[in-house]
């Protein structure tokens, strides 16, 4: 008998093969979505613009959408790819106007979003990462940690989905009213730079939004090595979040300036290629009795002569808990007039959307998620 049971197979169930991971579509260039389509789906070249169209001029979240492409392609997509979502979770209007948007995630993150309409222009201040692990002192942002990077899909995904809440809002035709968009929301821009590139290629693609490259801002506290390579592999414009006249002031309130400090800053940004007629803008955000000073409006002018520079002032706008205090407008008008003596075109900011924890240095998912969750450890370039 035990000779017999010797011989019989395995009987056991082999497991089940893994099912194929989906591709985000939603996070793929042109050519990366053509040579998806031609090398895992074996269709022609040309559906790629088709379903890049649909994808980021229509800004469709659903391959049923898609209604010029055969019910065949459509079949292999849902089995191959997907469309990775961001859903308003929330939605606040400021008395100025603003709107703020908390997006959640597929992975139950939030971030957040904020529109700015004017007279002019409808800008979008976009979010790069869930949290942030540079832990500026003065912002509400940096107390939540890093989370994790967005991906190209998820920073573009708050592009459609407001240019969507927009054309509904106000009746709109085009599909894409927003006209400005600037990366100063959740997150720094150049800590997630290879996810900010590819997003950036989308948004400026003839196939896409067609964004203009004079309508892009990206700002940075000051990643010196990766301040060169968006030089090098973008043609959007830089700001700068400089916020200090003196290392010291700045070893107190930016950690990033213990690594690369005012100085190795500047120099980055004297070599940094600019298209004839651009500055930098340098964003300075003016904290009661600790930058704001005669002093440090005259240091200011010594620190960037020889560099394009505008400056930005951005009176602070103040959060529970992080101890400073918001320089007063008289204040920030003698601030302004000193650069301006010392030929530096300076612009105090109009903050909008304080009263919904929208502007500058607030975004913090205060009823979303826990700033105690845990985080990842930056890896700085």
């Amino acid at each position: 008998m035990a000779e017999l049971s010797a011989t019989l197979p395995d009987t056991t169930p082999l497991p089940a093969p893994a099912a194929p991971k989906l591709v985000d579509v939603s996070s793929l260039t042109l050519e990366g979505l053509a040579k998806f389509l031609t090398e895992q789906l074996g269709e022609r070249a040309f559906r790629a613009g088709q379903v890049y169209r649909w994808l980021h001029q229509r800004g469709v979240t659903s391959f049923e959408e898609m209604t010029d492409l055969s019910k065949a392609l459509r079949q292999k997509l849902q089995e191959r790819a997907e469309i990775v979502p961001l859903v308003k979770d929330l939605e606040q209007v400021s008395r100025d106007g603003t709107i703020k948007y908390r997006f959640k995630t597929r992975d139950g993150r939030f971030i957040e979003s904020v529109y700015m309409p004017s007279e002019d222009r409808k800008t979008l201040c976009v979010s790069t990462q869930v949290g942030c692990a540079m832990k500026c002192s003065f912002c509400m942002t940096g107390t939540l940690g890093l989370k994790r990077n967005l991906t190209p899909g998820e920073i573009v995904a708050q592009v459609h989905t407001v240019n969507r809440e927009v054309r509904q809002r106000e009746g709109l035709e085009t599909y894409r009213p927003l006209s400005n968009l600037v990366f100063m929301g959740m997150g720094e821009p150049l800590h997630n730079f290879e996810n900010l590139k590819t997003a950036l290629s989308i948004l400026q693609s003839e196939n896409g939004p067609n964004f203009s490259h004079r309508h892009i801002t990206v700002s940075t506290v000051g990643l010196v090595p990766m301040i060169e390579r968006f030089g090098q592999e973008t043609d959007v414009k830089l700001a700068i979040s400089l916020n200090a006249s003196t290392d010291e002031q700045r070893n107190q309130t930016m950690p990033v300036n213990r690594k690369w400090n005012i100085e190795a800053l500047l120099e980055a940004c004297r070599k940094f290629p600019l298209r004839q007629g651009r500055r930098i803008t340098f964003e300075y955000v003016l904290l009661k009795g600790f930058n704001d000073s005669d002093e440090d409006a005259h240091r200011l002018i010594a620190l960037l002569r020889g560099i394009p520079a505008k400056v930005n002032l951005i009176p602070y706008n103040e959060n529970p808990g992080l101890g400073f205090h918001t320089t007063v407008e008289e204040r920030a008008e003698q601030f302004r007039a000193i650069l301006a003596e010392g030929h530096i075109a300076a612009f105090i900011r109009q903050n909008r959307g304080r009263d919904i924890a929208g502007a500058c240095g607030q975004l913090a998912n205060r009823s979303g998620q826990d700033a105690a969750q845990s985080t990842q450890a930056p890896e700085l370039p």
